[in-house]
């Protein structure tokens, strides 16, 4: 079971980080409309969307969201982590077609809690498009 555990809190240092880039289908956003029961029209339907001050559809913004949990879960840190917290602010849209980069990076090490804090990004080109930090719960190695 090893080649399935991500980092362990000794491995972990202040300033490691690992990002997870997708391009944003449609066929993304109605699947995850359908998962998460979230069919707000802004997302799926486009002739509502052009009514908005966005005036096209956007993507879920718990979507990004999840991004930042395929980083977390598969990189950074990794298989066996569990998420505790998150806050998370979103600073502009995400559009079918874009490509979502999310990021994170240590920012704290809490030894005795086995805690670890992260910044936690997603970026479309260099725009941030939703910023904030997440906790988690990390595996010591076993003795």
């Amino acid at each position: 079971m090893q080649e399935l555990h991500g980092y362990y809190l000794e491995d972990l240092e202040v300033g490691m980080s690992a990002s997870y880039a997708k391009t944003i289908t449609d066929a993304d956003v109605i699947l995850f409309a359908g998962i998460s029961g979230d069919n707000n029209p802004i997302h799926i339907n486009d002739e509502y969307a052009q009514t908005t001050p966005f005036k096209q559809r956007i993507v879920h913004g718990m979507f990004s969201a999840a991004l930042i949990s395929t980083v977390a879960g598969t990189r950074l840190p990794g298989p066996g982590a569990i998420y505790v917290d998150q806050q998370l602010k979103f600073k502009a849209p995400v559009h079918i077609g874009d490509t979502a980069r999310a990021s994170l990076t240590v920012t704290e090490i809490d030894e005795r809690r086995r805690r670890v804090k992260c910044r936690t990004d997603v970026h479309v080109g260099e725009t941030l498009v939703a910023t904030g930090e997440g906790t988690f719960m990390v595996d010591r190695r076993e003795s």
